[in-house]
C-alpha cells in the first residue's frame, strides 16, 4: 500500500488565518448593513414612506426642546443582537413588497396600512414595547413632573402590568383607521 503523505503544516495555517479573516469581513459586512439599513436616510428612501415621515416630523420624537432625536430604528429595531437580526430578517419583507409592487404607491401604502400597523402594534405588545423602555421606563418617570391625565395613566398602567403600546399607537404615526368589515349582500 502506498504511504500517504501528511498535509503541510503551513498550508493547514494559510487557511486558518484566511478563515480567520473571512470571518472578521464577514462580520464587519454584517455591521456595516445593520448600521447601514438602521438609518433614517434608508428608512426614508422609499417614497411610500413620505407620508409616515412626514407624521413622524411632527411629534417630539423628532423634534423637541432637548433635542434627542429617536430615528425609525429606535423605535421599530432591538438593541439586543439576536432579536435584531430576526427583526432585520422580517423587514426584509417589507421592501420586497416595495419592490414588486405591493405598496409602492401612497395609496397602495395606505390601503395596507391597518395590518402593517397591527403587526407592529403585536410585536411590541409580545416584546413589552421593549424599544420604546430603551428610553421610557416607568421607574424612570418623574410622575410629579407629568400632567395629572399622565400622571394618572401611567401609575395605572405600571399597576396594570399594561406595555407602552396599550395607550401609546399613535405616537410616531397617525393611527390608521380600523377597516370596516365587509358586508355580504344577499
Amino acid at each position: 500500500m502506498p504511504q500517504r503523505k501528511a498535509p503541510r503544516r503551513s498550508f493547514s495555517m494559510l487557511a486558518l488565518i484566511l478563515v480567520f479573516f473571512a470571518g472578521i469581513g464577514l462580520v464587519a459586512a454584517v455591521d456595516f448593513g445593520i448600521r447601514y439599513t438602521n438609518t433614517l436616510e434608508f428608512c426614508t428612501s422609499c417614497h411610500t414612506m413620505a407620508t409616515p415621515f412626514s407624521e413622524y416630523q411632527e411629534t417630539l420624537h423628532y423634534k423637541n426642546p432637548s433635542g434627542v432625536r429617536a430615528t425609525c430604528a429606535d423605535c421599530h429595531v432591538p438593541k439586543a443582537l439576536w432579536p435584531k437580526l430576526v427583526t432585520k430578517v422580517i423587514a426584509a419583507k417589507d421592501v420586497y413588497h416595495e419592490l414588486i409592487g405591493t405598496i409602492d404607491t401612497p395609496e397602495k401604502f395606505e390601503a395596507r396600512r391597518w395590518e402593517m400597523a397591527s403587526r407592529v402594534w403585536a410585536k411590541m405588545e409580545r416584546s413589552d414595547s421593549r424599544e420604546c423602555r430603551t428610553c421610557h421606563e416607568f421607574s424612570s418617570m418623574d410622575l410629579s413632573e407629568q400632567g395629572r391625565s399622565a400622571r394618572s395613566r401611567h401609575a395605572a398602567a405600571e399597576d396594570k402590568g399594561q406595555t407602552c403600546i396599550d395607550c401609546h399607537k399613535g405616537v410616531a404615526h397617525e393611527e390608521p383607521y380600523e377597516p370596516l368589515p365587509e358586508l355580504s349582500v344577499e
